[in-house]
């Protein structure tokens, strides 16, 4: 078994509060090197899924192993590349969502969205939306000026930035000085579900974090019925990749009549999930005693970038992950947008660990996690190999002797050699053991 995959999904199985013996239970298998990176991108996406499953099995109660087939986690990466509707591929990216060279750097827009496209045009002020005249219009400008600009407007763009100088940022202290999640229990509420039916999750996501996750709850049984404002569908290949298995509807929550609507929605329902950034929603008050709400954001709910939206694609860049990806030259990438998805796969485990809680002890529950969060574990918190966890150390005649270990083992196997190794040649040339299996008399000195 990968000793790394086994620690990352103890450290993430921890942060959720889990029963440690539980782990156990995990098995690996599977096709080995997908997702390749110099990153550790793909134990993060075992680890990610590791936990989810555990978290299900264990809200189910149910008494199997858990099996994480590296091919079935690496294909569920980059599901928007596999599909296909009709036969036609999707575009994961619009012409404007890229990287742009600036005066003195690097620069990732993302302008998917209709308004995100409108807002960077108007930011630089370019009435053209070519790709050409974009360039140009970043070209001119410092990479920290057009990220500010384009912000300002209500666009995305991001600077890029070496992991260094993201540790040295206001932001990327914030998130270095926090886990990969948090769960806190509000009060003494008891738990909402009282018919026996099918959980009940109203989502209030966008993209593909968020979607992933709710997409895993309605997968393991739950009515998830996902949420969005009239005037800003989710782009339709994004809905047929990632509302599969759930129910969708349009609801203006400025407007009375849908407002009250979407209240006795809340009223009825067992756990909220939301992916707006922190504070667009509050206007709505969407507390409710003995909820599970889940929020998931970009940046976090804390530290000056707080309020600003973001994206998987902007995250890598603002965090160091593109330049660690790319070259001197050129910025990289991870292989999948694996902040996206192994933040959904873990949301879906916070909040199964919170409904397995609550059942038991109650309470209004708050889980809340960032990308950037999770970018900051796959940086810093996920061990690497580290040779010292399969070395030894022994005594013997030639000294304090450090070896590696046998890569050799199974269960009720030998942990080591019984001997160290002696001077070479000064043994005798006799068997140590006779025919019986007893211990050989020594042997005569020869002549």
């Amino acid at each position: 078994m990968d000793t790394t995959v086994r620690t990352g999904t103890e450290l993430l199985w921890s942060a959720l509060g889990g029963d440690p013996a539980l782990v156990d239970r995990v098995e690996y298998g599977g096709p080995a090197g997908l997702l390749a990176a110099r990153l550790p991108v793909m134990e993060l996406a075992r680890a990610t899924v590791a936990v989810c499953s555990l978290a299900a099995v264990e809200h189910a109660g149910l008494p199997g192993a858990v099996r994480v087939d590296d091919g079935a986690v690496a294909t569920a990466f980059v599901s928007e590349r596999h599909l296909r509707v009709d036969g036609r591929a999707p575009v994961s990216f619009a012409p404007l969502s890229r990287f742009w060279r600036a005066a003195d750097g690097w620069v990732r827009t993302h302008a998917n969205y209709p308004h995100h496209k409108a807002a960077l045009l108007s930011a630089l002020d370019v009435r053209d939306d070519s790709v050409e005249a974009v360039a140009a219009a970043v070209g001119g400008r410092r990479a920290i000026e057009v990220e500010t600009a384009v912000y300002a407007a209500g666009g995305l763009a991001v600077a890029l930035r070496t992991p260094a100088e993201w540790a040295a940022h206001e932001q990327g202290r914030e998130v270095a000085a926090r886990p990969p999640l948090t769960r806190e229990r509000l009060d003494e509420a008891p738990p909402r579900r009282r018919d026996g039916g099918p959980l009940r999750v109203l989502d209030l996501t966008r993209v593909i974090a968020g979607p992933v996750a709710t997409r895993t709850l309605a997968l393991l049984g739950a009515d998830v019925l996902r949420i969005d404002p009239p005037g800003r569908p989710e782009l339709p290949d994004q809905h047929a990749d990632t509302d599969i298995g759930k129910r969708t509807a349009a609801l203006d929550l400025d407007r009375p009549s849908d407002r009250r609507t979407f209240g006795e929605l809340l009223a009825a329902a067992d756990v909220l999930v939301t992916g707006y950034r922190p504070g667009a929603l509050d206007r709505f008050d969407l507390h409710r005693p003995g909820l599970v709400t889940a929020r998931l954001s970009a940046w976090g709910d804390y530290g000056p970038w707080a309020g600003r939206r973001g994206f998987d694609s902007l995250v890598q860049v603002a965090t160091g992950i593109a330049a660690t990806e790319g070259t001197a030259e050129q910025p990289g990438a991870l292989p999948a947008q694996a902040l996206d998805h192994g933040s959904g796969f873990l949301l879906a485990a916070a909040v199964l660990r919170s409904l397995t809680e609550q059942d038991r002890d109650g309470g209004t529950r708050l889980v809340r996690l960032a990308l950037a969060q999770t970018g900051h574990w796959l940086t810093h918190g996920l061990p690497g190999y580290e040779p010292e966890r399969y070395l030894a150390a022994s005594e013997g005649p030639l000294g304090r002797l450090r070896h590696a270990l046998s890569p050799v083992a199974y269960e009720g196997g030998p942990t080591g050699w019984t001997r160290p190794p002696g001077i070479a040649g000064a043994d005798a040339p006799v068997w140590t053991t006779d025919a019986s299996g007893a211990p050989a008399a020594p042997s005569r000195p020869t002549a």
